[in-house]
C-alpha cells in the first residue's frame, strides 16, 4: 500500500511548505535533475526521523533532544520525558521508530546511550508520545540494556527495525576499542538483538538456550551497523555497517549467523595495520557488497514511491564520509549497478527515508542540521 494514500493531505501541505522555504539545490541523476529542498533547519546533529500521520515529522538530535517538526518546518520545544542520555563524540540519542500500531497506541521506540560507569551503553526504550500541546513522553520503559565493555563515544550502532509480527531488532556496535568482543556470545557488543515489543526475549532466538550466551542475540560479528530495514516484499532483514579504513558492508541478516568482524573483512586499521586473518572463513557470512575506500553508510530505505518510478525497488543509502546519496539497483538479492547522487553536496547524510509524498527525505549530520526533501527537478 502506498504511503500517499494514507497521508495525502499532510504530504501536500509538506510540499507546499518546502516550496516556500527557498531555492533548492539541483543535482544531475539518471532519472533527470534532482532538486534538494530544505524543509527544516536549526537542528543539532539530527540522527533519525519518523513521519506522523498528519504530516508532521518526529526527529531526534544526538545531544539528547527529540522534537516534532510542524508541517511548515517549525521546530517544537524539546519533547519532555526522555531518560538521561550520555552524549559524547558520536553517541547520544539515535534512532526513533513508530510502532506499527502507532495510530491507535501512540507508542514509539527509541535507541540511545544510557550513562553508566565512565561512559555509557546502548539502551532501547518504549514510550507513549503525547503530541498535543507541549510534546512529552509518557510511560517510558527501558526494554533492553546492552551488556559488555562501556561505550565511550564510538561505534554504537543503534538502528531499530520492527518486523511484520511486531518483534524489534536493534543493532549494537563494537565500541571501537573492544572489537574482538563481537565474537563473544557472552555480551551484546557487535551484535544484532531481537526482542518482543514489551522487551521479553523470544524463546526461539538462536542462542536463547545456549549456556553462557546472551539470549537476546540474533546475529554476531558486526562492527558499527547504522542501517537496518525489512525488505517490503521479501520480508528479509537487510543491514549495512561501517568497516574500519575500507570494508563497509551490506548484508542480509539471517538467524544465528556470524558476519565475521573482526576475523574476516575487507578493510585495514586506521594506522594501516592489518586487522583480519583473511576475507573468507567457513561459518562466516560474505557481504552482498563492500566498499573500499569507505563510504561510511548511515540510514537506508527501499524505494516504492511514485515520484521516481524508474527507481522503484532500488535501495538508497546515505553516506557520511562521501557526503552523497547512494542508489543501488537490485536483482533479487543481488546488488547491481550503483549510482552516486548529490555529488558535491556540502554535508554528511545521516538518515534517508521515503516520505508519505514519495520524496526522499534526508538528515544532515552537522551542528546546523537540516531536514531535506529530494524531488524531481525542472
Amino acid at each position: 500500500m502506498k504511503a500517499w494514500s494514507l497521508f495525502a493531505a499532510g504530504a501536500l501541505t509538506l510540499a507546499g511548505a518546502v516550496a516556500a522555504a527557498g531555492a533548492p539545490q539541483t543535482f544531475p541523476s539518471s532519472a533527470g535533475p534532482l532538486a534538494v529542498e530544505t524543509f527544516a533547519t536549526g537542528l543539532v546533529r539530527p540522527w533519525s526521523l519518523a513521519f506522523l500521520s498528519d504530516g508532521r515529522v518526529l526527529v531526534t538530535e544526538r545531544p539528547g533532544r527529540m522534537r516534532i517538526v510542524s508541517r511548515d518546518g517549525k521546530l517544537s520545544p524539546p519533547v519532555s520525558g526522555l531518560p538521561k542520555i550520555y552524549s559524547y563524540d558520536q553517541v547520544g540519542l539515535a534512532n526513533v521508530a513508530l510502532d506499527r500500531d502507532f495510530g491507535t497506541n501512540r507508542t514509539i521506540f527509541f535507541c540511545f546511550t544510557e550513562p553508566t560507569g565512565r561512559g555509557g551503553n546502548v539502551a532501547l526504550a518504549r514510550a507513549r508520545l503525547d503530541d498535543v500541546g507541549e510534546p512529552r513522553l509518557d510511560n517510558v520503559k527501558i526494554l533492553f540494556r546492552q551488556e559488555g565493555p562501556v561505550l565511550t563515544g564510538l561505534n554504537m550502532g543503534c538502528r531499530i527495525a520492527q518486523a511484520p509480527d511486531g518483534d524489534i531488532f536493534l543493532t549494537l556496535g563494537d565500541h571501537y576499542y573492544n572489537r574482538n568482543e563481537a565474537q563473544n556470545l557472552g555480551n551484546h557488543i557487535g551484535k544484532i538483538v531481537r526482542l518482543r515489543p514489551d522487551g521479553a526475549v523470544p524463546d526461539d532466538n538462536p542462542f536463547a538456550r545456549h549456556a553462557g550466551a546472551k539470549p537476546e542475540i540474533w546475529s554476531t560479528g558486526h562492527r558499527n551497523p547504522q542501517g537496518l530495514m525489512f525488505h517490503p516484499k521479501t520480508g528479509k532483514l537487510w543491514e549495512h555497517e561501517h568497516g574500519p579504513r575500507g570494508g563497509d558492508e551490506v548484508n542480509i541478516i539471517k538467524r544465528g549467523r556470524n558476519y565475521g568482524w573482526p576475523v574476516i573483512g575487507y578493510g585495514i586499521d586506521y594506522s594501516g595495520a592489518k586487522i583480519h586473518a583473511s576475507t573468507h572463513k567457513d561459518g562466516m557470512e560474505q557481504p552482498l557488497r563492500h566498499w573500499t575506500p569507505s563510504i561510511a553508510p548511515s540510514g537506508m530505505v527501499f524505494y516504492d514511491g511514485d515520484l521516481f518510478p524508474a527507481w522503484r525497488g532500488n535501495l538508497f543509502i546515505g553516506s557520511l564520509e562521501r557526503k552523497m546519496l547512494l542508489r543501488l539497483e537490485l536483482d533479487g538479492e543481488a546488488l547491481g549497478r550503483e549510482e552516486r547522487l548529490l555529488r558535491g553536496f556540502p554535508d554528511r547524510i545521516r538518515d534517508v527515508r521515503q516520505g508519505p509524498d514519495g520524496a526522499l527525505w534526508l538528515l544532515t549530520d552537522t551542528s546546523a542540521g537540516r531536514i531535506l526533501r529530494v524531488v524531481p527537478g525542472r
